[in-house]
């Protein structure tokens, strides 16, 4: 794992890691199930995941894949689409952590850090498919990453829970 292949896999999953982020800066509001059960009578996806969040995150990782577009030549819907991905996979995982009596915000390892990266490289094979040594060392380097961040989220009094 050479610090060029590191960089790399950073640059293609930043717009998601942006995306994933912006919610817990610019979220909150009405939740996009509406606060509508599933038919095992638990919320569809929960409080957490609200419609303002979502478009933040679209926005926000949008707009760093634009970015991306101009210094690093990307494809300029690949922070769109990655986004989009990241938002998808998060929302998926919140629907699972339902249905097994896992709350909001509450702790599911693993699944907690790398939900949106999934769908993130789902949704990039459609514009920019990673190379394998990418995708690699970003299934590796998320999880810390993540953990991090969201404890630095915590100490900035953005997140209730630090993990």
């Amino acid at each position: 794992m050479t610090l060029d292949a590191i960089i790399e896999a950073l640059k293609f999953i930043f717009p998601a890691y942006c995306a994933n982020a912006a919610p817990v800066i610019f979220g909150g509001g009405k939740p996009i199930d509406l606060g509508r059960k599933f038919t095992d009578g638990k919320p569809i996806f929960g409080k957490n995941k609200t419609f303002r969040g979502f478009i933040s995150g679209l926005i926000i990782g949008t707009l760093v894949g634009l970015a991306e577009n101009i210094f690093f030549g990307y494809s300029p819907f690949f922070g769109f689409i990655t986004s989009l991905g990241a938002l998808i996979g998060d929302l998926l995982e919140s629907f699972i952590k339902r249905r097994i009596g896992i709350g909001p915000g509450e702790i599911f390892p693993l699944a907690d850090q790398l939900d949106f990266v999934l769908g993130a490289i789902c949704f990039s094979f459609l514009v920019m498919p990673p190379k394998i040594d990418v995708l690699i060392i970003t299934l590796i380097i998320t999880p810390p990453i993540h953990l991090a961040t969201n404890f630095l989220a915590y100490l900035f009094k953005l997140k209730e829970k630090p993990f």
